[in-house]
């Protein structure tokens, strides 16, 4: 028997006025995960701006929150640079009002043993996932700091982050880093009615996932499917996401700060060396042309 499902994504969870008159910045919001979150707040009355680079990622994004009938504007942003985030957030605040609830999403990732890393494909991850997560946070708490308002913060992180992760070292590392700084940034900035938590994610399938990462996914001996590796016996869903980052953020977990929590159907907890099919060296597995363009499943990795 799996744990059972979640209600449908319509379901009340919170006030549907939860959020009205707030306005939440994704970054990365406009596919996959940082769309399933959006939609999330948009149900419960919140404006949602979404940071890109991607012109086409923006507009999916933007058209997904409308259909729900919330207001949402999209505005280019690279997470690396705190000039273009600080011009985005001067372009939300015109468009929609000055946002007080940052969701970190943006990240960067691509599998290979670390030993064929390039500094830039190193520094492409590092930059992206650790100080995009602080140039954000900071930017937002500079202003609500000059304004007085209060704010919350949830940055996505990764439950490899606990755990290390063989064949994407470079962002196990800054996702481990981004744990470390939520609980850093939530003693320095409590006293200014700045909350920030993290929240790690574990299987979500969506329509936006890499060839890349659809091959590790899938790549598993005959009769393993995503669904019975699970101790939850199925994956998750993406409105369960988006109910605990909607939550984290309202005002329900008003005293929850500097918290790094998981939620994968107890995935990570398993005891992983008496599950596992037989080691596979993360060189023999991802520097196999077929898995690394995506066109068909790789050998087993090692979880």
């Amino acid at each position: 028997m799996s744990l059972p499902e979640p209600p449908p994504a319509d379901h009340p969870f919170l006030p549907k006025d939860t959020f009205k008159d707030r306005v939440v910045l994704i970054t990365g919001g406009g596919t996959g995960l940082g769309k399933a979150i959006g939609e999330s707040f948009a149900r419960l009355g919140g404006s949602v701006a979404i940071g890109s680079r991607s012109a086409e990622h923006r507009e999916a994004g933007v058209k997904a929150i409308r259909a729900l009938g919330a207001r949402a504007h999209a505005a280019a942003m690279d997470v690396r640079d705190s000039k273009s985030i600080a011009a985005a957030f001067d372009e939300f605040e015109r468009e929609l009002g000055p946002v007080s609830i940052l969701i970190n999403n943006a990240a960067g990732r691509f599998t290979a043993p670390a030993e064929d890393y390039t500094d830039n494909g190193w520094r492409a991850v590092t930059q992206i996932v650790m100080d995009g997560a602080f140039f954000c946070s900071r930017e937002l708490h500079k202003r609500l700091c000059a304004a007085g308002r209060p704010g919350a913060i949830v940055n996505i992180g990764a439950a490899y982050a606990r755990t290390g992760g063989p064949g994407a070292a470079h962002s196990a590392a800054a996702k481990a880093a981004v744990h470390n700084l939520t609980q850093s940034l939530a003693v320095e900035w409590g006293v200014d009615g700045v909350r920030i938590n993290t929240v790690d994610p574990g299987s979500f399938p969506h329509e936006d996932t890499t060839p890349q990462m659809a091959a590790l996914q899938t790549a598993q001996p005959e009769g393993v499917t995503r669904e019975n590796r699970m101790p939850a016996d199925r994956i998750g869903r993406l409105h369960e996401l988006g109910w605990l980052v909607t939550f984290l953020c309202s005002p329900f977990a008003a005293y929850i700060t500097g918290v790094n929590m998981v939620i994968d159907g107890g995935l990570w907890l398993k005891h992983r060396a008496t599950s596992n099919p037989v080691f596979v060296p993360v060189r023999d597995w991802a520097r196999n042309e077929a898995f690394s363009t995506g066109k068909r499943a790789a050998p087993a990795p090692s979880d």
